[in-house]
């Protein structure tokens, strides 16, 4: 009983947010692989919808607008992904206010509270007269948080994570995780390995 109502739920949700993935459907198809300034407009207004309505209204979202996202998943409050090349798999928790870019997700993965995914470090580079250019989507790299993975409160991950790993809260992961292991601080340095079984 209990899923055949989150199922309906899903569905009419789906059904309440198609003008806005329609819109965002059309910029991606009509300005392929650049633009996604309706996407983000839409992405912002879906943030900030409240409470348990606004739960369901995200994820009808993102699951007609990424690359695959899961109907089984929970995306928090005040949370925005930036870019639609991004898959969420199934029972992934997103806390309230994270920033999400271009990622692969992996089913059962926590993704705290405020928790930044980048794509790489080099979105950004010097020209020839020394100042910083803009963002590009040609330096786009996609990040991939294996299965299982825990990533605590504020960390920012600006690469992979392997599976059933976890980030401790405000850690700066700058440089591939290991499967089954914690690691902590800015930068992320290896603290112990983990049990799998736990």
């Amino acid at each position: 009983m209990k899923a055949a109502i989150k199922f309906t739920l899903n569905l009419i949700s789906q059904i309440l947010i198609l003008p806005f993935a329609t819109i965002c459907k059309l910029e991606a198809v009509m300005l392929p692989g650049h633009s996604e300034v309706l996407f983000n407009i839409c992405a912002h207004i879906m943030a900030v919808l409240p409470g348990l309505p606004g739960s369901f209204l995200r994820r009808a979202f993102y699951t007609l607008t990424l690359e695959n996202c899961s109907s089984h998943c929970h995306i928090g409050f005040g949370s925005i992904f930036s870019h639609r090349s991004a898959t969420i798999e199934q029972h992934v928790y997103i806390g309230n206010y994270a920033l999400i870019g271009s990622v692969n997700i992996g089913e059962y993965s926590l993704i705290g509270s405020r928790v930044s995914i980048l794509n790489g470090e080099a979105l950004h580079e010097r020209d020839e007269s020394g100042r910083w250019t803009p963002f590009s989507a040609d330096r786009l790299s996609k990040v991939t948080i294996a299965k299982n993975v825990w990533i605590g409160e504020g960390a920012m991950i600006m690469a992979n994570i392997g599976e059933g790993s976890m980030i401790g809260a405000g850690s700066v992961v700058t440089s591939s995780i290991k499967p089954h292991i914690l690691v902590a601080g800015n930068p992320a340095r290896f603290v112990k390995k983990l049990d799998q079984t736990e």
